[in-house]
């Protein structure tokens, strides 16, 4: 695929500077590209490389001044990073458009397919299970029966959805994702043993949610576990039973939530954040990696951090006098034998 700076500027209402014919067919960093590929400016720390790059058009900032002049054609625009990310975001579109069924897979003949579909091979799709318009479903991919996915959601090869889940729109799930396991609970019996409790809930994800590679969302014990519009989720995040995600927010890889916990909209987990279950977080929590959250955060818009939750500014402070403990030893140690030797000298 090929594109000219003409092309590119129209798409991102930009100013030519140089040749808009010139033509990019890839996109690089710009201290790496070469002749043909596409870059961008927007760190000033960067900037030296516009003079020595061999990108063919780079994306800057409608306000930079040239220190000399540059080979490469320039696309003047006000962000030149969101700009970048639209551009991205078109080229890898370009890329995995697909269309059609492949063979083999089994679609059930009740269920109901949109336009436009692209069903991968060896997928199999369930008793009136749903797909919407303009979806794309990777190969090796499982759709539980009554699923519904709505238009334009794209689910990577070997995602696995349970039955009578439902996923809005605009959603993209990467592969090894399993939504709609069973949540983890088991009732203890007087015997010591543990007796499976039947979790007969779903999962509900709602519109423009992106979720990682290699996730786990269980369903509700009843009623629905829930993932709230926009909300991000990287890779290899543990969600239980009955849990809520508010809108809007972002969970880094590898943390948990326990069952039944809400989280509040806006909310941006760091990597590794375990959580109690049956808690709140409140709306606009910022909360550092490796948190252990044993109890309801319930003031908005604050910053947590430690293990258990603190504050993140008593956190911080706890992790200066931590890292100075072994020399408040040695000072207590030698206090210590000064206070012995007035002792015996009081003693004489």
């Amino acid at each position: 695929m090929q594109f000219t700076a003409l092309q590119i500027g129209q798409l991102l209402n930009g100013t030519i500077e140089g040749n808009p014919e010139v033509a990019v067919s890839s996109v690089a960093k710009i201290e790496e590209a070469e002749s043909g590929s596409l870059s961008f400016l927007a760190n000033p720390k960067y900037a030296p490389y516009l003079y020595t790059t061999g990108a063919s058009i780079i994306i800057v900032n409608e306000d930079l001044n040239l220190e000399k002049p540059v080979s490469a054609t320039l696309i003047r625009v006000k962000d030149a990073y969101s700009s970048f990310s639209v551009l991205l975001e078109a080229y890898n579109q370009a890329k995995l458009d697909k269309s059609g069924i492949e063979e083999p897979c089994f679609i059930h003949p009740s269920a109901k397919i949109g336009k436009n579909v692209y069903i991968g091979a060896f997928t199999y799709i369930g008793a009136n299970a749903v797909i919407g318009d303009h979806t794309k479903i990777y190969p090796q991919t499982y759709i539980g029966d009554m699923v519904k996915i709505g238009e334009s959601c794209t689910l990577f090869a070997g995602v696995k959805v349970y039955h009578e889940c439902v996923i809005s729109d605009r959603v993209t799930i990467h592969s090894g994702t399993v939504i709609g396991s069973d949540g983890f609970g088991f009732a203890p019996q007087a015997d010591g043993s543990y007796k499976k409790v039947s979790q007969i809930g779903n999962v509900v994800i709602e519109d423009d949610v992106e979720i990682g590679s290699n996730n786990s969302i269980d369903r509700a014990t009843m009623g629905s576990t829930i993932i709230r519009k926009g909300v991000k989720l990287d890779n290899l995040i543990q969600v239980a039973h009955n849990v809520e995600i508010g809108s809007n927010t972002v969970i880094a890889s590898q943390s948990g939530i326990s069952g039944s916990t809400k989280v509040g909209e806006n909310v941006v987990m760091g990597g590794q954040v375990g959580t109690v279950g049956h808690i709140s977080i409140a709306k606009g929590s910022q909360i550092a990696a490796k948190t252990g959250i044993n109890r309801s955060l319930e003031e908005e818009g604050k910053k947590w951090g430690g293990m258990p939750v603190t504050t993140f500014n008593e956190n911080y402070r706890s992790q200066v006098v931590f890292q100075r403990l072994p020399e408040l030893e040695r000072k207590l140690e030698a206090l210590e034998k000064e206070l012995k030797s007035l002792v015996n000298r009081d003693d004489e």
